[in-house]
C-alpha cells in the first residue's frame, strides 16, 4: 500500500510541483489549501506524513501544528519561505520533525520525506515486533515499538524526539555532546546543532516535573546532556 503525504499549501503552483514529485516517488498524495482543512483530512482518514507550509490563510502553519501534536504524532515536514533561525527554531519547538526554506530542491524535499516517513513506519513496525523495554523512574521507554508510556498511558513523541532520548539512555550516566547527539540521531556530522537543544527542550516538557528544573535529562556544563544512571533500570 502506497503511503499518503498530505500537503497543506496555499499557492496552487508550488503545491501542484511538490504533488509531481512524490507521486513520482510512489507516494499517495493528498493537498489542502488551508490548515482547517488539513486537520479534518487527519482525522477522516490515514495520513503518514504531512508538508506543511507556515503562511497560511486563517489558522497559520504553527496553530496547525500546534492542534495537531495534542492528538497526533504523524511527522511533519515544514516548507517555508521564513529563513529565520526563531522561525525554525520554533517550528521545531512545537512538534515539527524537519524544516525546509523556500526555495527548495523537489528532489531534496522528497527524499527529506521518505527519511522522516522511514522513522514513522518503523514504530508500526515495532508493533508487530519484540519489545526493548527501558524504564526510567515512572516512564516506559518501549525502543522497537517507538513507544513512550507513563504507567497505561501513551505520551505522544516524534520519531526524532524518541531517537534522542534513546540515545541517551544507552548512554546511562554519560554526557554526550550536541554534535554527538547530532551525528548518531540525525546521520550527518554538520548541521545546524540548536536542533538537538530544541529536542532537548520537548523532552524536558514531556517528562520533567519542572522542565525548568529537569531532573531527568540533565546539563552538563561544557559537556553536552545526560541522563543519570541510577534512574534507568
Amino acid at each position: 500500500m502506497k503511503a499518503s503525504v498530505l500537503i497543506i499549501e496555499d499557492e496552487h503552483d508550488i503545491a501542484e510541483l511538490i504533488k509531481l514529485y512524490l507521486e513520482n516517488e510512489g507516494f499517495c498524495v493528498l493537498h489542502s489549501d488551508t490548515a482547517e482543512k488539513g486537520l479534518e483530512l487527519v482525522e477522516n482518514g490515514k495520513i503518514d506524513i504531512i508538508v506543511l507550509d507556515i503562511n497560511l490563510p486563517g489558522m497559520d502553519g504553527f496553530e496547525f501544528l500546534q492542534a495537531l501534536r495534542k492528538e497526533y504524532s504523524i511527522p511533519v515536514v515544514i516548507v517555508s519561505a521564513r529563513e529565520d533561525d526563531a522561525d525554525m527554531i520554533l517550528g521545531l519547538g512545537i512538534g515539527a520533525d524537519d524544516y525546509v526554506t523556500k526555495p527548495f530542491s523537489p528532489k531534496v524535499l522528497a527524499a527529506r520525506v521518505r527519511a522522516n516517513l522511514r522513522r514513522y513506519m518503523l514504530s508500526d513496525e515495532g508493533e508487530k515486533s519484540g519489545r526493548n523495554i527501558i524504564r526510567l523512574s515512572e516512564y516506559i521507554v518501549e525502543k522497537d515499538a517507538y513507544l513512550l508510556k507513563k504507567g497505561d498511558t501513551r505520551i505522544p513523541i516524534s520519531p526524532r524526539e524518541f531517537e534522542v532520548l534513546v540515545y541517551l539512555l544507552e548512554n546511562p550516566g554519560e554526557p554526550r555532546t550536541p554534535e554527538e547527539i547530532y551525528s548518531a540521531v540525525w546521520g550527518n556530522n554538520f548541521g545546524d546543532l540548536t536542533t538537538v537543544a530544541v529536542h532537548i527542550q520537548r523532552l524536558r516538557k514531556k517528562l520533567e516535573k519542572d522542565p525548568s528544573r529537569p531532573q531527568l535529562i540533565e546539563t552538563v556544563h561544557s559537556l553536552g546532556y545526560k541522563i543519570r544512571k541510577e534512574l534507568i533500570s
